[in-house]
C-alpha cells in the first residue's frame, strides 16, 4: 500500500471515529462544565483548577477527589481513592495496547493520554482483539474517538471553571453531571459482570454514604470491581465446561 493511500485510509477512519462519538459530546460537554464548577467551588483557585483539568483529564477521579479534599481528607485518602476509582484505565490499556503494538513508545504514551470511557466502548466494536495484528486504520480511528472528545471535556470544564460564579447552586446544574456519566456508563454495561458491578457499587455507595471522608464512594468502587471480577471469572468457568 502506498503512503498517500495509507494516509486516505486513516483519515476515512478518522471520520468514521468522529461519526460514532459524536452523540456523545453534549454530555461529556456536560461533565465537564460540572466537575469544572465543582473545582472552583470547593475551593481550587482558577489555575489550579486549570491545571488539574488538563494535567488529570479524568472526570470520574476528579469528582471523587474534590470532596474529600473539601473535607481536608488526608492525601493518601485523596489518593488512593482517585486510584482505585483510575484503576479501569490499567484494563482499557491492556485491552487496547495489542492494537499499537506497532508504535513507538512516545507515539503509545501519547494515545494513552487520550484513552477514556468513550474510547473503550467504541474502539472495541470497530476492532476486536483478533484484529490486533492488522494496522490500517487504528490510530486515525482512534484519534477520532479520543480527540474531540478531550475537546467537548476541556471546553466544557474551562467554560465551567469560568462560569462557576456566575451560575448559582440553585440551578441545581450538578444534576447534569449524574446524567452526563449515566450516558457514559450505560454503553459500557454491555454483560452481566459489569452490571453486577454497577448495582453492587450502587447499593453500597448509598449504604455507606454516612461514611467519614466519602470513603464510602472508595469501598462502593473496590467491591464493584470484585463483584465483576467474580462473576465474570464464574462466567469463563462456565464457558470452560459448556
Amino acid at each position: 500500500m502506498t503512503q498517500p493511500a495509507s494516509i486516505d485510509m486513516e483519515k476515512r477512519a478518522f471520520r468514521e471515529g468522529f461519526k460514532a462519538c459524536a452523540p456523545t459530546m453534549a454530555g461529556i460537554f456536560a461533565w465537564g462544565m460540572v466537575t469544572g464548577m465543582a473545582m472552583v467551588k470547593t475551593g481550587l483557585t482558577l489555575w489550579q483548577a486549570l491545571g488539574m483539568t488538563f494535567l488529570v483529564f479524568a472526570g470520574s477521579a476528579q469528582l471523587a477527589a474534590l470532596p474529600l479534599m473539601a473535607a481536608s481528607a488526608p492525601v493518601w485518602v485523596v489518593f488512593l481513592t482517585a486510584l482505585v476509582v483510575n484503576l479501569r484505565f490499567v484494563i482499557f490499556a491492556a485491552a487496547i495496547a495489542p492494537h499499537f503494538a506497532h508504535l513507538p513508545w512516545y507515539k503509545r504514551v501519547w494515545h494513552g493520554y487520550f484513552n477514556a470511557d468513550i474510547t473503550m466502548a467504541l474502539f472495541p466494536v470497530r476492532f476486536s482483539a483478533g484484529t490486533a495484528h492488522q494496522t490500517e486504520g487504528k490510530v486515525g480511528y482512534f484519534n477520532g474517538i479520543g480527540y474531540p472528545n478531550w475537546c467537548a471535556w476541556q471546553a466544557g470544564s474551562v467554560f465551567g471553571i469560568l462560569m462557576a460564579s456566575q451560575i448559582p447552586q440553585s440551578w441545581g446544574i450538578e444534576f447534569a453531571g449524574t446524567l452526563a456519566l449515566l450516558a457514559v456508563t450505560i454503553p459500557l454495561t454491555i454483560n452481566a459482570a459489569a452490571l453486577v458491578g454497577v448495582v453492587v457499587a450502587g447499593i453500597t455507595a448509598v449504604v455507606a454514604a454516612s461514611m467519614p471522608y466519602r470513603l464510602g464512594l472508595l469501598v462502593a468502587v473496590i467491591l464493584g470491581m470484585v463483584a465483576a471480577m467474580i462473576v465474570d471469572t464464574a462466567l469463563d468457568k462456565k464457558k470452560e465446561k459448556a
